[in-house]
């Protein structure tokens, strides 16, 4: 992916679309800790989309991390959008989202979570998932057609 194109998480500022580099490349590439849990869960979620697995370890919390995960061959992300951000307390958070992809074969689908965070030494971790708080969104059974 070049430092130039839109990063896959979506995110916006003044003048539209977020290049990858000053988005979520400065943390996959660069290093750098995300401020907040919803920048940790966007980044994540680029993480998916460029199959960055060391960054999604990386950002797990340990008693939750699996041993290796799915190299995601044949999955292909196709936007984000992230319904609510809640900050708990200083150190933990719940970010509410929908993450539509298409697999190897099929249509495309939507993913519905609400994701827990949890701050330690600085430094925000994906927890776990739990049920979104709000009903799924309705449509015929168009996920992911927008």
């Amino acid at each position: 992916m070049s430092s130039a194109d839109g990063c896959p998480c979506g995110r916006t500022g003044a003048f539209g679309l977020l290049d990858y580099a000053s988005c979520c490349g400065r943390f996959l590439d660069a290093g750098a800790d995300a401020p907040d849990a919803q920048t940790l869960m966007r980044s994540r979620y680029t993480a998916y989309a460029l199959r960055r697995n060391d960054y999604l370890l990386a950002t797990w919390a340990p008693e939750h991390r699996p041993q290796d995960l799915d190299d995601g061959a044949g999955t292909t992300w196709l936007g984000l959008e992230v319904l609510d951000h809640q900050v708990l307390d200083g150190d933990h958070a719940e970010v509410e989202f929908i993450a539509r992809f298409r697999a190897a074969t099929g249509p495309a689908r939507a993913l519905r979570e609400r994701s827990r965070f949890v701050r330690r030494d600085g430094r925000w971790l994906y927890l776990d998932a739990v049920t979104p708080r709000t009903a799924p969104p309705t449509g015929g059974g168009r996920a992911g057609a927008g």
